[in-house]
């Protein structure tokens, strides 16, 4: 028991030292390394594109104006309908028209009879004229009679046929296929060859112009190029596909002189009917033949003032800022004009967390998957 107390107040004591030595000097705790998120720049062939403001232009548009005056007894189409070229749509009293028709056919019948008439004395006083029973005079003048008679005879029947057009107009049809619009008049109205307001309007839309404007030494590259048979998306006016396409015409390119910019025509195939005149839309243009050009990550770039930058990891793991020319996004990321390359590393994520000489972790960044545009 003596021997028990003797030891233990030494075992006390060295305890203590070690307690006293621990409270003079704190442990250093280790440095937390910083994850970060990278991937390679990769390079893929792009077709870059403009989405440029367009409207609505008919094929063909025909308004349907009268060729006669008179009262509209019936309108024969529906309106908003499809019509067909050649289909009768107002039909006007034709009264007034075939009565001066048959007029003009009596007109017809009595100048044939005056030149049948001619035609028989000419005839006999040819006989008498070989026995000299008659002079030259008497037979000239019937010859002259006759001549005349068929000149009545002729203008009789322009006559007549004018008037079986006024005739064939009274009922008035499309000229072309396609929609039509609502009428402007009604059953009992006067409408006359001098009318401002179109009867209604037909429009050919089984195919539509869309009119875009975009900088004239745009397309000009574009025809040089040899784009010109590129396909153009069409969008709605809130941008969102509307799973129809077509194709750009030089041949109707103009240049509007006060803004300097090319008006140009895109023809789309419409038999649909999605499209409809005056309507706003989107063609997207494209800028060009398709190009490899190198890609990032939109959160890969940052901006030092109007400067878009960029982290690049080295081959030796340390790291730079570089300057870099952006352009389009596709699919959430940047298309880089230049400044990067296809191969080498850049940062996505956790920059602001990297610090000079602090320990870096790299771990590989995981492509969000895209959502549609």
């Amino acid at each position: 028991m003596a021997r028990y107390l003797g030891w233990a107040p030494a075992v006390g004591l060295a305890l203590a030292a070690v307690a006293l030595a621990g409270c003079g000097k704190k442990a250093e705790a280790p440095v937390a390394e910083a994850v970060v998120s990278v991937t390679y720049v990769k390079a893929s062939p792009l077709q870059l594109s403009d989405d440029l403001p367009g409207r609505v232009v008919a094929f063909r548009s025909a308004q349907i104006r009268p060729q006669v005056a008179g009262i509209v007894q019936r309108r024969l189409f529906t309106e908003g309908g499809q019509v067909r070229a050649g289909q009768p749509l107002f039909q006007i009293n034709a009264s007034p028209f075939q009565a001066d028709l048959d007029s003009a056919d009596a007109a017809v019948q009595r100048a044939q009879a005056v030149r049948a008439r001619a035609e028989i004395q000419v005839d006999r006083l040819r006989g008498l004229l070989a026995t000299e029973a008659v002079s030259q005079q008497v037979y000239d003048d019937a010859a002259a009679d006759l001549a005349q008679a068929e000149a009545d005879v002729a203008a009789s029947r322009a006559t007549a046929a004018r008037r079986r057009l006024d005739v064939a107009f009274a009922t008035i049809t499309s000229p072309i296929a396609g929609r039509i619009g609502a009428a402007s008049v009604t059953e009992g109205a006067l409408v006359g060859t001098g009318d401002t307001t179109p009867l209604a309007t037909v429009n050919q839309i089984d195919q539509v112009y869309i009119d875009v404007r975009q900088p004239v030494a745009r397309l000009l590259a574009l025809r040089a190029a040899g784009e010109s048979q590129a396909p153009v998306e069409i969008l709605d006016a809130d941008g969102a596909p509307m799973n129809l396409r077509g194709r750009l015409l030089f041949s109707d390119l103009q240049v509007d002189p006060s803004t300097g910019e090319a008006v140009a025509r895109v023809l789309v195939d419409n038999r649909s009917g999605r499209l409809l005149p005056g309507m706003f839309v989107r063609a997207r243009l494209p800028r060009g033949p398709a190009t490899s050009l190198p890609q990032v990550p939109q959160q890969a770039v940052f901006r030092q003032g109007e400067q878009a930058q960029l982290v690049v990891i080295r081959g030796d793991g340390s790291s730079e800022t570089r300057s870099v020319q952006v352009g389009d996004v596709v699919d959430n990321s940047y298309v880089v004009l230049s400044g990067i390359k296809a191969g080498e590393r850049v940062v996505v994520e956790g920059r602001d967390k990297m610090a000079p000489g602090a320990p870096v972790k790299l771990v590989v960044w995981k492509t969000p998957p895209i959502t549609d545009r």
